[in-house]
């Protein structure tokens, strides 16, 4: 199959390419860095440089397409987040349509069924909705909150002792790594299916206090604490440790919605489904070895 797929070379899109590429696929890999092309090729696929918000150049290199992985830079730029979010969905549509690409795989989050109280996700609401309206079968792979991130809390953790954030440590959450997403999009993109269907991609479901008492276990400190903070001290924080102000702004309400259980509803409604092979302990060997270089 000839399959498209956006994200560079990134967390979620290397082991997808890699994955495809040894499935014996056409891949073609856009990025918007030169630099990257060497690399592209030399994992077996063909690299198109050019600007994911450039529909023209977006549809030539869809055209023929069987399918394309699709998702959106978590944070574009750091003023109008959620709008730059949103239109760069809008260029992949148009783009889709004009190719006449029969199948896309987006890549979405939890929470993603709300439009409000959800922080940066909103904008993945609205594309989604986008996608439905094209004349294309769509997987929508809403995934959890990818391990990864919690490599932000690493300065935390060695500069005060604490990790936390603006919800209690009994509140559970759906959990992801990038790979289990690769591994489901590479699913999806060769899938013969005329449907539009949303797919749960998470790997664990815990508790927030479990990322104390496993991450604090893999590096030493088993007594590490869970803080809940407050959404002015979390925003604070987020500024601090140098965030824009209209991101922290967006991680605050994020992390309110899962604090009132906005972000997991329809994750939970959906039986809570934990499909992923990768587990918090698994994941935490690998915070480890982040956290003693």
């Amino acid at each position: 199959m000839k399959i498209i797929v956006t994200g560079s070379l990134g967390n979620v899109a290397r082991p997808l390419v890699q994955q495809l590429v040894s499935e014996g696929h056409e891949l073609t890999v856009i990025s918007s860095h030169a630099d990257r092309k060497p690399e592209i090729e030399n994992l077996g696929a063909r690299a198109a440089i050019g600007s994911i918000s450039d529909v023209p150049f977006l549809t030539e290199t869809f055209r023929g397409a069987d399918s394309a992985f699709l998702m959106t830079p978590p944070m574009l730029g750091t003023q109008n987040i959620i709008e730059n979010t949103i239109n760069t969905g809008k260029s992949y549509a148009e783009a889709i349509s004009a190719a006449h690409v029969p199948r896309i795989v987006m890549l979405s989050s939890v929470g993603a069924d709300s439009p409000v109280e959800n922080g940066p996700i909103a904008g993945l609401h609205h594309i989604e909705n986008t996608y439905r309206e094209l004349n294309a079968s769509a997987a929508f792979l809403r995934a959890g909150y990818f391990y990864i991130n919690l490599f932000n809390d690493i300065p935390m953790i060695k500069n005060a002792g604490i990790i936390g954030g603006n919800y209690p440590a009994d509140v559970k959450i759906p959990l992801v790594h990038p790979t289990d997403i690769a591994k489901a999009a590479a699913e999806e993109l060769v899938r013969n299916s005329p449907d539009k269907a949303v797919r749960y991609i998470v790997g664990d479901y815990r508790e927030a206090g479990d990322f104390a008492t496993v991450l604090g276990s893999s590096i030493g400190t088993p007594s590490l604490p869970w803080i809940e903070f407050t959404d002015k001290e979390a925003f604070e924080g987020m500024l601090q440790a140098g965030l824009p102000e209209e991101m922290a702004k967006l991680y605050e309400e994020m992390g309110r919605g899962i604090r009132n259980g906005v972000v997991q509803k329809d994750f939970i409604q959906y039986g809570a489904p934990v499909s992923g092979g990768i587990r918090l302990e698994d994941f935490a060997r690998e915070f480890a070895e982040r956290f003693n270089k």
